[in-house]
């Protein structure tokens, strides 16, 4: 199968290019130092990095922590954090600065993994949640650099899926790699697909390890007072393509109820913001933009975000949150930070992405799980009906976070030896004598 594989990935390259030029139709940032996706670029280190990679915004954040730990503790070693998505990359900028080096990810060629490994010389790997790339696991394999996949989860859809490959990924997940699995059920479903079970460990998810930035809450109120004043406020976070009409239409019939409600709409990719102001405009919506700098009026229905970096500044401000990729089979996006807030959450049927997040902040009465814009808008407007049973749902949110944190101290016990070891050991940068080139 790994043969396979291999042959495959030389078929495929030519159908890489045009997949690019397709993404960055729909997006132009995908051109943004597109030679990095087949492992070229101008950045590289003088010292062995080590390497996290992070997909997106969400695991941006979650790496976040890992980063300034390892920073505090090996100020000397460079760190690259590489992400696939422009947004991710954007995040990286803005909460990271250069603390890191940023480089998107190379597709899984072996050319492009050969050259990647050779600008940065990685010591160490540390996959945040689950990315499978054989090429890539099989270089670390080659080169002796130890592997962490952190945070690491496989959906129930996504078993089904690898098994199918089964054979492929035992031989990936052979390679020493250190699993740092989120739940015992993300565990037995790696162990499935053939990981090593001594080296497998349950660490728990170290998303309930968040750190609220300093002050949030009274720049959430300050926000509130100057751009809603004694106005509910609801916030839709991380939409996706087909959520917003859904969104929009709860809103009117939260509307019926609480006609002074302002909406924080924050698409999960702020360049769909173009197609969404129009269905605004369709809908006779007022609105006003986060990037035009201008002030929400009494008049105005929709705060539209069209920038990064600022969720908790938008849930800090609002009575209850709804959060997306969850009405739509996307798989849902992180329920820990409006919990954080002790916000009451709702959220659509398709959660897949955390499912033992879900159930335990729904058997604690924090999250109402919706299946459409009607159950939406009984919900909000359940909330905004009942101020107090509002709070008690966002505290018990916030005592289901507080009561599972702890991942990330266990997880950086697991990292901190391989580091330690690579430092010592100095293990070698070039593929091993006989390997494949």
């Amino acid at each position: 199968m790994r043969q396979f594989y291999l042959i495959l990935s030389y078929v495929l390259a030519p159908l890489v290019v045009p997949i690019l030029i397709y993404k960055a139709l729909r997006n132009p940032a995908y051109l943004d130092r597109w030679e990095e996706r087949f492992g070229f670029g101008r950045t590289r280190t003088d010292r062995r990095a080590i390497w996290i990679h992070a997909v997106s915004v969400g695991e941006v954040v979650a790496a976040s922590p890992i980063v300034r730990i390892l920073r505090s503790r090996f100020p000397d070693i460079p760190i690259v954090m590489s992400t696939v998505t422009p947004t991710g990359a954007q995040r990286v900028a803005g909460l990271l600065g250069e603390e890191v080096i940023h480089t998107y990810v190379p597709y899984d060629m072996p050319g492009a993994v050969r050259r990647f490994f050779d600008r940065f010389r990685p010591r160490l790997a540390i996959i945040m949640e689950t990315e499978l790339w054989p090429n890539l696991y099989d270089e670390c394999g080659r080169r002796q650099v130890p592997l962490v996949l952190a945070n690491a989860r496989v959906s129930p859809r996504s078993v089904h899926k690898y098994r199918r490959f089964v054979s492929l990924f035992r031989e990936t997940l052979s390679h020493g790699i250190v699993l740092a699995a989120q739940s015992d059920r993300d565990a037995e479903r790696f162990l499935m697909l053939g990981a090593d079970a001594h080296r497998t460990h349950v660490v728990g998810n170290i998303k309930f390890d968040i750190r609220l930035p300093e002050g949030i809450a009274a720049e959430g109120k300050a926000f509130r007072d100057r751009q809603a004043l004694d106005r509910p406020v609801w916030i839709a976070a991380s939409t996706h393509e087909g959520e917003e009409e859904a969104v929009l239409e709860a809103l009117e019939a939260v509307r019926l109820r609480f006609p002074q409600t302002l909406l924080i709409l924050v698409p999960r990719h702020p360049q769909r913001c173009g197609s969404i102001e129009a269905l605004l405009m369709r809908k006779n919506l007022s609105f006003v933009r986060r990037s035009s700098g201008e002030q929400c009026n009494r008049e105005t229905d929709v705060l539209l975000v069209d920038t990064l970096g600022e969720m908790y500044l938008f849930y800090a401000a609002s009575d209850v949150a709804f959060v997306g990729g969850s009405l739509v089979p996307v798989g849902g996006h992180n329920l820990l930070e409006p919990a954080a807030l002790s916000m009451p959450i709702v959220t659509g049927p398709h959660n897949f992405n955390a499912e033992d997040i879900v159930e335990m902040l729904h058997t604690a009465g924090a999250v109402s799980i919706i299946q459409d814009a009607e159950e939406l808008a009984d919900e909000i407007t359940s909330c905004l009906a009942r101020p107090e049973q509002c709070r008690e749902r966002g505290r018990a949110g916030r005592r289901i976070l507080d009561e599972n944190r702890g991942a990330l101290d266990r997880l950086i016990s697991l990292v901190m030896p391989l580091v330690d070891a690579t430092e010592i050991e100095g293990p070698p940068s070039e593929p091993l004598p006989g390997s494949l080139r």
